[in-house]
């Protein structure tokens, strides 16, 4: 993309975000306590009824003495050494392992080809303000535009990229860098909190707890709605304030910057069929997963033609730099970017089966962890386990900025608790989505985050000044919508 200004590259942006531990040092550490626990503690195993089968509230069963994992596994027990070897290849091509990577890996490199065709950039450039015209109304758009994009594709890093276009041109326009934030930043993270199907979220954690796909799309679709009309309201009174001089702008590095080359950007009917193929992707799939019952494979398997038609568009339109060498270098790129998603979720699998294994009617340690904080659940109204579901999601977030991650964590554990607790896993899965999701706003771990408001010309602190009042009112509209949720049997 053109940026006329010679501020710091996306790459330089990402790398400012406050250090803490890699996700996979964190998995490790994990994995070493996991495995330490089994010469401590002894493993146990719960009674199943019903269909689906679901634990029998205490039906818990210890074994008589700890049994130890080794260092290194074989066929009957999985070891330190070769925990995430045995994640890798755990199931099926429908289990929640084997087929979440294979997803993730398609869908990634589908959406590498899209991005390679910048589809989504001349989009974005054919709709940015001018400077001629004035108008909250086409602010609005963007946002919605870019909650959509959180919410189907999972849109976030390439929020920084974006931002570093929206910024100068919103101040071209009389606005200022913080509206570039709201529209882009903000927009794109309350579509990826609230969303019905971003498959690095919803997707996995409904796989990971035995949901099928896509369930509960109708409250999800509801709260998106919502969620995104707060956002535009609260959008549309800022920017309307600031262009009107009744508020003092925000962000303002950007105020003199070069117009852009709208001519080097234009937006072409192959750009437009490409997004138009996105949308109806999107369709496609919704009505595979609600009336043909489609899952892990058949999903993958749309995507991959959703891919084959970027391709297909692309080449005959002859767009720069989608060669069919260029193309499928961009479906590389974009299947690499989300390898570490796939190790997380491969890791987790494996640290599970360090501890035992995750099925409750066999020997396992995480049972015996289950059973300890169901005992702990036991003492307290189910109400308030479900809140406290989201609200331990939500601290989470802060040290596991990853979705994918923290599902592939957190999950395994949630979803059974929530069957000890009397909360539904649909429930549990809504906590982890709203508790990963909203704190992408603020925690300081992210390199989205910090990276998006270097990107504007913000520092950490004025977003926080700025913005902790509203975090405040989606923190408590979340929690509200949990214990609704929970409340009305989702």
């Amino acid at each position: 993309m053109n940026n006329t200004d010679d501020g710091p590259s996306p790459d330089d942006l990402s790398a400012k975000a406050w250090k803490i531990p890699d996700t996979f040092i964190i998995m490790f550490v994990l994995a070493v306590l996991a495995w330490i626990a089994t010469f401590a503690f002894a493993p146990g195993q719960f009674e199943l009824s019903g269909d689906p089968a679901r634990i029998v509230p205490g039906s818990f069963q210890a074994a008589d003495a700890p049994t130890p994992a080794p260092i290194m596994g074989d066929e009957t027990r999985v070891g330190l050494l070769d925990f995430l070897f045995a994640g890798l290849i755990s199931g099926d091509r429908y289990s929640p392992t084997i087929g979440l990577m294979a997803l993730l890996l398609v869908i990634g490199g589908t959406f590498g080809m899209m991005m390679r065709t910048l589809a989504v950039d001349k989009a974005m450039f054919a709709a940015l303000p001018d400077g001629k015209a004035q108008n909250e109304t086409l602010i609005i758009g963007l946002f919605v535009a870019f909650s959509v994009a959180g919410a189907t594709i999972g849109m976030a890093e390439e929020a920084i990229a974006l931002t570093l276009v929206l910024a100068p041109a919103m101040s071209r326009a009389g606005y200022d860098g913080m509206t570039a934030i709201l529209t882009c930043f903000a927009g794109t993270s309350i579509g990826f909190a609230t969303s019905w199907m971003n498959p690095f979220n919803v997707i996995i954690a409904q796989s990971i707890s035995d949901l099928p796909p896509l369930s509960g799309l109708e409250l999800r679709l509801a709260m998106w709605l919502a969620f995104t009309i707060i956002g535009a309201l609260f959008l549309w009174r800022y920017a309307r304030a600031v262009r009107l001089g009744q508020r003092a702008p925000i962000g303002t590095k950007f105020r003199s910057a070069a117009p852009l080359d709208k001519e080097a950007n234009r937006f072409t009917l192959a750009h437009k069929l490409i997004i138009l193929t996105l949308l109806a992707g999107i369709v496609w799939v919704g009505w595979g997963v609600s009336t043909q019952g489609y899952y892990l494979a058949e999903i993958t398997a749309q995507f991959f033609a959703l891919g084959i038609i970027f391709a297909v568009i692309a080449r005959f339109a002859r767009l720069e730099g989608c060669s069919l060498s260029g193309l499928m270098e961009g479906y590389r790129d974009g299947a690499a970017q989300l390898l570490p998603a796939v190790l997380i979720v491969a890791a987790a699998k494996g640290m599970l089966l360090l501890l035992g294994g995750d099925a409750p009617d066999s020997d396992s340690l995480l049972n015996t962890l289950l059973n300890a904080l169901s005992s702990l659940t036991s003492l307290m109204p189910d109400w308030f386990t479900a809140g406290a579901m989201f609200v331990v999601q939500s601290v989470i977030n802060f040290f596991i900025t990853s979705g994918s991650g923290q599902a592939g964590i957190t999950m395994p554990i949630m979803a059974p608790l929530a069957d000890l607790s009397g909360v539904s896993r649909q429930t549990a899965v809504l906590a982890f989505q709203l508790g990963d999701g909203l704190t992408n706003l603020i925690v300081p771990t992210s390199a989205v985050t910090v990276g998006c408001l270097a990107a504007a010309g913000i520092q950490y602190g004025e977003w926080l000044r700025f913005f902790w009042k509203p975090m405040l009112a989606l923190m408590g509209i979340g929690l509200v919508l949990v214990l609704g949720a929970h409340a009305g049997g989702y």
